[in-house]
């Protein structure tokens, strides 16, 4: 039976009011060219277990932590003005954000994580 794979879109950014569009380059320099990228704080154990999750399968993740770079804050801003509550995890796969920890979790459960690290070619079988 084949998993259906959902198809990626390519990362935009809407700029909110409080937080312009000229600002939101940060994320997106970070993420670019890069098959998963994950934001996390060093103190957090829902972000250690969603790295230790992806991890799992092979992936070799970029990993920013954010309470251990002087930008981190202002990381923080960006990811919540694209839509991350919290801010931390945020998962990027192939460009897009997946989400934090519960569309990760959602996703694996499904059965459609491994199949879109295979696509994005952070893991081969």
């Amino acid at each position: 039976m084949a998993v259906q794979v959902p198809k990626s879109k390519p990362l935009t950014i809407k700029p909110s009011y409080s937080y312009p569009a000229e600002k939101m380059a940060v994320v997106t320099r970070l993420v670019k060219d890069r098959a998963v990228v994950i934001f996390s704080k060093s103190s957090c154990c829902i972000c250690h277990s969603i790295k230790t999750l992806i991890c799992s399968f092979g992936a070799n993740p970029t990993v920013y932590e954010l309470d251990e770079r002087p930008d981190g804050q202002q990381i923080e801003k960006e990811l919540i003005a694209l839509g991350c509550k919290p801010s931390v995890p945020a998962v990027f796969i192939g460009q897009e954000l997946v989400g934090g920890s519960n569309e990760i979790m959602s996703l694996h459960l499904k059965g459609m994580l491994v199949p879109m690290l295979i696509k994005e070619r952070a893991i081969w079988l």
